[in-house]
């Protein structure tokens, strides 16, 4: 009988899935660093290539990060059916961010279909709410508001999934914009946006709803 020959991917496979079992039995820790490439080669018989195929399989899983020169290190381990908000605690905010924009324009789109004036109060509300908090120059009460405004549009979209989706991805990011942000500055200059956004939702204006939020998202 002829044996099929061993692949470098699914070398890389049998390393990828020895490393998990080490991260499940407890032998590698959240927060350890991963041993180093010949570290690795050596201990698994393999080449470099299977290696770092396999870190990207789990890095891309979540399993590990990597850390442009510092390494490779251990994320906490979590099990195949975790829910979406338990992987958006171990996700990038930047990654969350990305998810969130790509969210926002047919949101927007959606809202002036579907709102209704309840929701067109509440959003006007969110929206004087940032505007003010911008010219206060208080931040954190300015995010916060800026937060509540893009997903009050979200629930005035008529879809429930689509808005439980972007609150989701919208209330890990506060801590993040502070980071980002010293102060109210580039609020104060996409207020104007802001209001006009909410001007053709209310107007039920979907191509206008489009073109404002794609002009947020370039500010």
């Amino acid at each position: 009988m002829m044996n099929t020959p061993i692949t470098k991917r699914s070398l890389a496979d049998e390393v990828a899935n020895q490393i998990k079992a080490y991260i499940r039995s407890g032998h590698y820790v959240a927060g350890q660093r991963l041993p180093t490439e010949p570290e690795l080669m050596k201990q698994y018989g393999v080449g470099r290539s299977s290696i770092r195929e396999a870190v990207r399989m789990l890095a891309n899983s979540g399993l590990l990060r990597v850390q442009q020169g510092l390494g490779t290190f251990i994320n906490e381990f979590v099990e195949d059916n975790e829910t979406l908000h338990q992987r958006l605690n171990r996700a990038a905010a930047k990654d969350i961010d990305e998810v969130r924009q790509l969210l926002e324009v047919k949101i927007a789109q959606k809202a002036a279909l579907n709102r209704t004036q309840q929701q067109l109060d509440e959003i006007e509300g969110f929206l004087n709410e940032r505007i003010q908090a911008a010219h206060q120059a208080k931040i954190e009460e300015c995010i916060q508001a800026d937060i509540n405004f893009h997903v009050s549009i979200a629930r005035a979209a008529g879809n429930e999934i689509l808005a439980d989706m972007y609150a989701a991805f919208s209330s890990r990011l506060k801590s993040w914009f502070l980071q980002i942000h010293s102060d109210t500055s580039s609020f104060i200059q996409t207020n104007d946006l802001h209001k006009s956004l909410f001007l053709s939702i209310r107007d039920g204006n979907e191509e206008q709803a489009l073109r404002f939020a794609r002009e947020i998202l370039r500010h």
